[in-house]
């Protein structure tokens, strides 16, 4: 055996890698934040945040101030009680650099310093500061000004004092590190939406963002004495809601305290947004089931009461009732378990029987209270139960039409040889000349086929069982094979890849953004797994001599222009207004081919903002969609008229 062989095979102590200090984090970042894209970028504002919220539940903290900095640095700056600067007893450094270097160091594991917090695990400032460029932290307590520096993850100077003052709490400024992230450009938007959260589900506390990248500051002050009423009612604001004002009730037990408010609207959509000590829990948990059950059975028992169910009537199901509910649910606990670092799930058992307790209880004393709300909440749960059956009914037709299942395909679908889901992508294309030009352009190995034709439905403005009966909508649900709405299941998908291809003009939008619609409100996973994809085709082919070159947007022409120094006068520009305009050749070169196609993939940063933004732009009131089109029609660009 040679000598390299020899080390190839060799696998002693040696090769057992032990990382010091914060050098974990660096290794794996994604472990510690989910993710080193704009998402994971967001998140360390968040983890910072975190302390200073940590401080206001505790009742120290009133105000905190967010600066994305000209630099793309962030400051926040809160008026808690200051992270502790004496030498810490263990360790025998500063605390505060306990908690800014060495991983799982916090106040939050059970001592005397925090009764409720959404910092956990002790390790939210230490990954900041290693995985920032630098991070710099400012200590305002006992009546000095302590200033510590760190660059990625190391101390670069000692804890010093550098002047006096008579406030109290602590400031950080961090710069995440460009060697770790793909984007370290912070989006205002998603930060403004989550702190939007974070002012509603603490009632008067004050945050402040200030964004110093444009020439004018731009500076957003939030504050709700509403609380999580509040919310609601903003939530609800682009909807017609049936009933005045949200229904609040709050409850505590054993140091452990549940809010809940909730409003229906006439929309057919429920919104139910659950939150522990603050944050999100995207994938629910224990509260929420506790909500949903304890919901269920106030309805149907109090149904059964005032006979708006008759003996022999089905109970209603869960869906009935969440039908055009939006619904905010807030617990905040001493120890709450979060399945993961990430935090979108609550595992306590405790909090389930408080929240139902608390829904079963108050809600019930609600309806009796109020019998004109009831009645109306009623005669919806009962319109959408109707609905359902309607629905299942319509489902069943379906299925019995296609007994057989090599024939439940669509007939318009050219479906690709490959059988596992991973590799296979399918196109859906607006028309059946694109069509034709997809099916001949296309790797029919991996390569499927939908053309639609036609306007489908909005359903936005429409129950399930007008989904079901759609023809135009039909053929979607069919081919990709997960069904939808409570039936949907990811296992069944038949393409990882959900590619929309429409033309570039209005018709081509409102085609794609109905389809957005409609994968959004009842085949939400797709998106939130990141299966769905937007086809960009060229705009423009331009064309000298011999010489093709395809450019995507205005800016691309002019760059191509620029780079082959050729006039406009001296080549052709052939501007494509759909995608029947392209030969099957030039299809797959541009838009089809792997190698070689640019395409968006559909992206869910924001459940709030996705819902409201659906709400504006496809729901029945006219009033909101006219505004958004005034505030942003400056942005608009490539406008086909």
């Amino acid at each position: 055996m040679s000598g390299l062989e020899n080390l190839k095979n060799s696998y002693d102590e040696s090769n057992i890698q032990v990382l010091e200090g914060l050098e974990a984090v660096r290794k794996r970042p994604g472990m510690y934040i989910g993710s080193t894209s704009t998402r994971g970028l967001h998140h360390l504002v968040y983890e910072i945040m975190d302390n200073s919220i940590d401080e206001a539940l505790a009742g120290f903290c009133d105000e905190i101030e967010i600066t994305i900095n000209p630099d793309n640095s962030i400051t926040n700056i809160d008026n808690g009680r200051g992270i502790p600067v004496g030498i810490h007893p263990k360790m025998g450094i500063p605390t505060v650099e306990v908690v800014h270097t060495i991983l799982h160091a916090g106040g939050k594991f059970g001592g005397e310093g925090y009764s409720v917090s959404g910092g956990l695990h002790g390790v939210g400032a230490s990954v900041v500061n290693a995985l920032s460029e630098f991070l710099e932290v400012e200590v305002y307590r006992d009546g000095n000004i302590y200033r510590q520096r760190y660059e990625r993850g190391n101390v670069v100077t000692k804890l010093e004092v550098i002047g006096k003052t008579d406030r109290t709490g602590t400031k950080t400024t961090f710069k995440p590190d460009p060697l770790i992230f793909e984007e370290v450009e912070f989006d205002y938007d998603i930060l403004l939406n989550r702190f939007k959260e974070l002012a509603f589900l603490n009632k008067g506390l004050t945050i402040r963002l200030i964004d110093k990248r444009k020439e004018e500051p731009v500076v957003k002050e939030l504050h709700y004495e509403g609380g999580i009423i509040s919310f609601v009612e903003h939530l609800n604001r682009n909807k017609e809601v049936i009933h005045q004002p949200p229904i609040y009730f709050e409850s505590m037990k054993d140091g452990s305290h549940v809010e809940i408010a909730m409003q229906y609207n006439d929309s057919y959509i429920e919104n139910i947004y659950s939150f522990a000590n603050n944050i999100a829990t995207t994938e629910g948990g224990t509260h929420l089931t506790g909500f949903k059950t304890a919901i269920t059975k106030v309805f149907n028992d109090y149904s059964r009461k005032y006979n708006y169910l008759k003996e022999n009537d089905k109970n209603l199901l869960g869906e009935d009732i969440r039908e055009g509910l939006t619904a905010v649910i807030s617990v905040k606990l001493h120890e709450p378990q979060f399945e993961g670092q990430t935090k979108t799930k609550l595992g306590n058992s405790e909090i389930r029987s408080l929240v139902e307790n608390a829904v079963t209880e108050k809600l019930s004393c609600f309806l009796e209270e109020n019998p004109s709300i009831a009645k109306v909440i009623m005669e919806k749960c009962l319109t959408a139960a109707r609905a359902r059956e309607a629905a299942k009914k319509a489902r069943e037709m379906t299925r019995r039409k296609s007994a057989l299942e090599s024939t439940t395909l669509p007939g318009k679908l050219a479906d690709c040889s490959e059988k596992d889901p991973s590799l296979c992508e399918i196109y859906i294309v607006e028309g059946d000349s694109a069509g034709g030009s997809a099916k001949q352009g296309r790797d029919r190995r991996f390569q499927a086929i939908l053309p639609l034709w036609g306007k489908m439905l909005n359903v936005e403005k429409s129950r399930i069982d007008k989904v079901y009966s759609n023809e135009k909508l039909l053929p979607v649900i069919t081919a990709l094979g997960a069904s939808i709405g409570d039936d949907f299941d990811i296992e069944k998908l038949r393409y990882h890849k959900i590619i929309i291809m429409a033309d570039a003009d209005v018709d081509g939008q409102h085609i794609r953004t109905l389809l957005l619609t409609f994968m959004y409100r009842y085949m939400k996973p797709l998106i939130e797994g990141g299966y769905v994809y937007i086809a960009q085709p060229p705009l423009f082919k331009i064309s000298k001599g011999k010489e093709e070159v395809y450019a995507y947007n205005e800016k691309q022409l002019e760059k191509v222009l620029k780079e082959k120094g050729w006039n406009r006068e001296e080549c052709t520009i052939q501007r494509y207004k759909g995608l029947g305009e392209m030969n099957p050749e030039q299809l797959w070169e541009t838009t089809m081919n792997p190698a070689t196609r640019t395409m968006l993939r559909v992206e869910l940063n924001d459940a709030i903002a996705a819902d409201e933004i659906f709400t504006i732009l496809m729901g029945e009131k006219v009033e909101p969609r006219k505004e958004f089109i005034q505030v942003n029609a400056k942005d608009v660009t490539n406008l086909d008229i």
